[in-house]
């Protein structure tokens, strides 16, 4: 008896490690240009940020208003510089 099969071997899919590593390697590609845009983007922020302070010191942190602005954004400002600290960094 003949076990011939409608399918050649080539028509199934490879069962090896093979596609595990390229999507792996292209996963890890990804998250690598996600990191480097994220730290690209913060670390300008943290830079141009204090510009936007200015103006609110210079009203006077007198108001509640000003004053709840004026935390947010050295907030922000603080976080920014956290996740930007590494950009252009080997």
């Amino acid at each position: 008896m003949s076990n011939s099969s409608p399918l050649s071997n080539e028509s199934i899919g490879r069962s090896g490690p093979e596609p595990d590593r390229q999507r792996d390697q292209s996963s890890h590609t990804l998250l690598q240009s996600l990191k480097g845009s994220t730290q690209f983007l913060s670390f300008w922020v943290a830079v141009g940020l204090p510009f936007v302070h200015l103006p609110l010191l210079a009203q006077g942190l007198g108001n509640p208003q000003n004053t709840l602005a004026f935390l947010a954004l050295l907030v922000v400002n603080v976080f920014a510089l956290y996740v930007g600290h590494g950009y252009k960094q080997s």
